[in-house]
């Protein structure tokens, strides 16, 4: 297909968790995408995602899914370990990106495909897919449009002792191979770099989003009875002040959450396990009128959301809605600034850090 058939064609590279819970799907229900093609190094997997999502193409060699003219963006999900890398062979053949988040494990990488990037003409999109929950873009449209000056936020992410009671029942059924490319080690086992790269990624990306800039972090961490808490305060470039929560794992359901206090009005939203696909409760307060609004959120199928908007920043070069290249470093500069300040005890400025978490 062209570009003229407004249809955009992805290649998905991974056919592992993420993909299956989201991608594959999302990429099937777009109104202005389609899923061509797959590829996994494990055939077992590869062959099992085709029979059940019947992409036109199917390959166990991601540099012969590059090589397919008809394949115009690729959708990276796999290991954090390989996001640049994959990335950066996919802007060097000429494909649109969407990228999971975090965009990678190191500030330097990710500058690295932010330069290379900038020169290919290519779109490169971060899956920050909580900017595609329609109650926290409410919430954004308020901000810029009504709110005014921003005092201060305060926004948590904290995931439930729960959490897998629920999504065991709720996603699909993933399927996975001994044959599976993995990092070497096992990233997991480091607890503090897992629990930030994969649920810090979000906290921070929906405060930079919401607050804007962040200049400066202070954080501490406490563990106990094998729960890991980060408290951080942040200074925005606004001059507002922020207070986030990270808290793996409660002993309650699942908290995630924000508070806005603003010149005109404030904001609060409550946000929901995203396999519920269920959008985020927001409630705001518009001092120019003295009332609250509360939208309803009726579409909530974010990883959907985001595809599509990915798709009509390639088609029909609308503005991105979702998080681009340098919204990708700013966030791995943060999460590698809260891990400096715990170590060091100390405020550490965003503009400084390097290295990863």
């Amino acid at each position: 297909m062209t570009m003229d058939n407004k249809v955009l064609n992805i290649g998905v590279l991974g056919c592992g968790p993420i993909s299956q819970y989201g991608h594959f799907e999302a990429c099937r229900r777009a109104r202005n995408a389609r899923l061509y093609a797959i590829c996994d190094v494990a055939e077992d997997l590869l062959n099992r995602m085709s029979e059940i999502h019947q992409p036109v193409r199917a390959y166990n060699d991601y540099d012969k899914m590059l090589a397919d003219p008809e394949v115009e963006a690729v959708i990276i999900g796999i290991a954090d370990q390989f996001h640049v890398e994959a990335a950066l062979k996919a802007i060097a053949a000429g494909k649109h990106v969407l990228v999971e988040k975090p965009l990678g494990v190191t500030v330097e990488e990710c500058e690295e495909l932010q330069q290379k990037a900038g020169a290919t003409g290519c779109i490169v999109q971060i899956g920050n897919m909580k900017r595609f929950d329609p109650g926290i873009a409410y919430a954004k449209q308020f901000i810029d449009q009504e709110m005014g000056e921003m005092l201060a936020l305060k926004a948590w992410y904290c995931d439930s002792t729960y959490r897998y009671t629920v999504t065991e029942n709720v996603q699909p059924l993933v399927r996975l191979s001994p044959n599976a490319l993995r990092p070497e080690g096992n990233p997991k086992l480091d607890k503090l770099r897992y629990y930030m790269l994969t649920h810090g990624s979000h906290l921070v990306d929906t405060a930079r989003f919401l607050g804007g800039d962040l200049v400066s972090v202070t954080a501490w961490n406490t563990q106990k009875f094998g729960a890991y808490n980060w408290f951080v305060t942040v200074q925005f470039a606004s001059g507002a002040v922020g207070h986030l929560d990270l808290t793996v794992a409660v002993r309650m359901d699942w908290h995630e959450g924000f508070q806005i206090y603003g010149e005109h009005g404030s904001v609060v939203g409550k946000t929901y396990n995203p396999w519920l696909f269920k959008s985020s409760d927001v409630e705001v307060f518009s001092s120019r009128d003295g009332c609250y609004h509360r939208p309803l959120g009726e579409d909530a199928h974010f990883f959907k959301l985001q595809v599509e908007g990915f798709a009509d920043t390639i088609l029909e070069q609308a503005p991105m809605r979702g998080a681009n290249l340098d919204d990708g470093v700013a966030a791995m500069r943060a999460m590698a600034a809260i891990a400096r300040s715990v170590e060091s005890g100390k405020t550490v400025k965003l503009a400084e850090v390097s290295g990863g978490v």
